[in-house]
């Protein structure tokens, strides 16, 4: 069993950057492919940055618009989400997810298709 656990959440005022680190114990992270998603209360999660576990390719949703990185450290079975240029419309709670394979298809799978999940770390920008 796969335990996903993520940190680096805060409170930041607009436009001031965040990097959110997800840890992975129990298996290795060479062959999952991961992925953030955030959720606001009443809403659906939704998936904001993913990476492939076929070829590493990576897919975002549209409203990140290049303010976001995705990045995984197999050695260190580590995924990270760099953000910056964070807005008020940023905030949410945001979980790691890992699966494998990768759900086929391009662009982001939905949450549903993804087994493991962190505990999720909060996400809070101020205008």
């Amino acid at each position: 069993q796969m335990q996903l656990a993520e940190s680096g959440g805060g409170l930041v005022q607009s436009g001031e950057s965040l990097r959110l680190t997800c840890v992975a114990a129990g298996r290795n992270f060479h062959w999952y492919g991961v992925g953030w998603f955030r959720q606001v209360p009443g809403k659906e999660r939704e998936g904001v940055a993913v990476i492939k576990s076929s070829d590493d390719s990576t897919y975002y949703a549209d409203f990140v618009n290049g303010r976001f990185t995705i990045s995984k450290d197999n050695a260190k079975n580590t995924v990270y989400l760099q953000m910056k240029n964070l807005k008020p419309e940023d905030t949410a709670v945001y979980y790691c997810a890992a699966t494998v394979p990768s759900p086929p298809g391009i662009g982001i799978p939905r949450y549903t298709l993804y087994d493991h999940w962190g505990q999720g770390t909060q996400v809070t920008v101020s205008s």
